[in-house]
């Protein structure tokens, strides 16, 4: 579910030269903007995204270790 972004920070950075003050202010200026709700859901989205991404380039979860007894 989608919200409109009336009066919500969002768009695209354009600038003439790298900036990376002001790539950051607008990264915080959108994640300010989102719920808490959104920011879990994309947190928890990327998490996702990366792991897949891990296992497709063969990085999968280490060996668990097993206690002899």
């Amino acid at each position: 579910m989608t919200r409109p972004r009336n009066g919500r920070a969002g768009g695209i950075l354009k600038l003439a030269a790298d900036d990376p003050e002001r790539e950051l202010e607008f990264e915080l200026a959108y994640l300010r903007s989102l719920t808490t709700q959104e920011r879990f859901g994309l947190m928890f989205r990327k998490s996702r995204e990366l792991a897949e991404s891990l296992a497709r380039h063969g990085h999968r979860k280490p060996a668990t270790i097993l206690k002899r007894a």
